[in-house]
């Protein structure tokens, strides 16, 4: 991809043949912000600060694994036909709901590993990574991706942008939807919510703190997604979208069927009782 004059560089650290990209350092942030956020909330709920760090041990590769499967299985014509790309990561494709998938299936093994509830584990961590999430979308910003349809300066201006976000929508003279911000914005705001929301008593079950994020994220991603260029496509909607829907009707069922069918659930804020 080549960038006009004016376009920040994507490059932050250059030595030689090695570089270090921001996208790189923006997600990394992301992920030690999250842990920080996890373990301090993790001790008032009674969950040892070592659980959060020997969990993202395993999640951090599988996550990874995942987030590529995910983008190979949707484009598997070009893979089946380049079987020698499918490890290159670092040419791009990979999805972030890919990533959730595995992470999520981690946290699964690891928690019945450890005799702890997933459901508070999951609790503990969602408005972390949903904020995570947030602040990654700003590394699709200085590749100048996961943009969306054309649009004219014009849009952006009236939209009271910052200029060098602006000018980072400008992609070969043309300029796009700042989709990266729009999805941004929405998971900083759920983020706020949730941690408005989680601590009021008796409002969550162990579990609804997580179907909460699970349906604000795939509501916005929804509608976001549909705005995006660059999305693998499966029928008239993309994949996310097809996605976004499965995850947010389930949420909406599994917090209706917990909530009736299992009147005894512990509350979120009962934490993590040492047996």
């Amino acid at each position: 991809m080549s960038f006009l004059l004016g376009a920040l560089n994507p490059i932050a650290i250059s030595f030689g043949p090695f570089e270090v990209r921001w996208y790189g350092l923006i997600i990394a942030s992301a992920v030690i912000l999250a842990v920080y956020l996890s373990v301090r909330e993790g001790k008032k709920r009674g969950l040892k600060e070592d659980y959060f760090y020997d969990y993202l041990l395993w999640a951090l590769p599988f996550a990874l694994i995942g987030a590529r499967l995910y983008y190979v299985v949707f484009e598997w014509p070009y893979y089946a036909a380049h079987p020698s790309e499918i490890y290159r990561i670092w040419d791009g494709g990979i999805a972030i709901y890919g990533c959730l998938i595995a992470a999520v299936i981690v946290l699964l093994v690891y928690t019945r590993r450890h005799q702890l509830s997933s459901w508070l584990f999951l609790d503990v961590i969602s408005p972390s990574v949903l904020l995570a999430q947030g602040i990654g979308r700003w590394g699709n910003f200085m590749n100048q991706e996961a943009h969306g349809r054309k649009t004219s300066l014009e849009f952006l201006q009236n939209l009271h942008l910052p200029h060098s976000i602006v000018e980072q929508m400008n992609i070969n003279g043309v300029y796009y939807q700042p989709t990266f911000l729009y999805e941004s914005l929405w998971n900083v705001l759920g983020f706020i919510v949730l941690l408005a929301l989680r601590h009021r008593p008796k409002l969550f079950k162990q579990g609804e703190v997580f179907f909460a994020y699970v349906i604000w994220y795939s509501f916005g991603r929804f509608f976001i997604e549909g705005m995006r260029t660059d999305s693998l496509m499966l029928g008239p909607l993309r994949v996310s979208q097809w996605l976004s829907i499965l995850l947010f009707v389930g949420s909406w069922l599994w917090l209706f069927h917990r909530r009736y069918w299992q009147p005894y659930a512990p509350y979120y804020l009962q934490g993590h009782e040492e047996e």
